[in-house]
């Protein structure tokens, strides 16, 4: 039966200097976040190996959907009885691994999996292949939910792609950076808006390399006013979406009038 309400975190945060820092902090804040009532905990994209680390560090810590560490975020969610969707490298017998993100249950369950499709300029280029399917729906809780990866929702595509299909929220794992705060301010409202759904952004923080990421993790609602919205420096927010925000945005939609025989 469809629940009411989820409340879901967000957590922005640096990059750990490994795999075994990234772990043993999304641990801890697992267990932040379910002891504040948090049913499902979303981390940044590649949260668990670092983003711009180069290809050959990359290809190095690729591995399967099934790999060692997604057992160890399995470990971690059973013991603290929270859904988390993480990052990481996803390898790819035909070449490049793929930006993945992956939504594993309380359970430990792994319930969904997503290659990033959209690559952003050179530094995803040099490090990944796009992943080769669009995104799909899965049903968690009583609600259908989709995963897309940072540059993704910048394009009306994919996250129209879920609307089409019944999505209810978009979980977005992003490093975005610090110069690029339209993408907050402008774009996640109008995905929200567009397509009557929420929209919860979880961005990194703080500096890699040379590279500084903006922060401001979002949740949009489906009218696309802002529920909650982060700072710049580490942080984990919390929200609640309810079902009676869908209702009455879609009460209003303008899907149903949308001409699909001219596209």
């Amino acid at each position: 039966m469809p629940t009411d309400t989820l409340t879901l975190a967000l957590w922005q945060c640096p990059y750990a200097a490994s795999t075994a820092e990234a772990l043993a902090r999304l641990d801890a804040t697992a267990a932040q976040a379910r002891a504040q009532g948090a049913a499902l905990l979303v981390c940044p994209e590649m949260s668990l190996t670092g983003y711009q680390i180069g290809a050959a560090a990359v290809a190095a810590l690729a591995e399967p959907a099934d790999g060692p560490l997604a057992q160890a975020v399995a470990t971690i969610a059973q013991r603290h009885r929270i859904a988390i969707v993480y990052g990481y490298p996803e390898h790819n017998t035909g070449g490049q691994p793929y930006n993945a993100v992956q939504f594993i249950g309380a359970d430990g369950q792994r319930i969904a999996n997503y290659r990033k499709t959209h690559l952003f300029g050179d530094i995803d280029r040099a490090q990944f292949s796009p992943g080769p399917q669009a995104p799909a729906v899965f049903d968690w809780n009583g609600w259908r939910l989709g995963l897309l990866v940072c540059y993704d929702i910048e394009f009306p595509e994919p996250a129209r792609a879920l609307a089409l299909q019944g999505v209810d929220a978009v979980l977005v794992p992003t490093a975005n950076m610090v110069d690029f705060d339209e993408v907050q301010r402008v774009l996640l409202p109008a995905r929200a808006l567009e397509n009557r759904v929420f929209v919860a952004y979880a961005n990194a923080c703080g500096h890699e390399g040379g590279t500084t990421y903006g922060g401001l993790s979002t949740v949009c609602a489906p009218m696309g006013e802002v529920q909650v919205q982060a700072g710049r420096n580490e942080q984990r927010v919390l929200c609640t979406l309810t079902r009676s925000a869908l209702h009455a945005a879609r009460a209003t939609s303008q899907l149903p009038n949308r001409r699909s025989d001219l596209t």
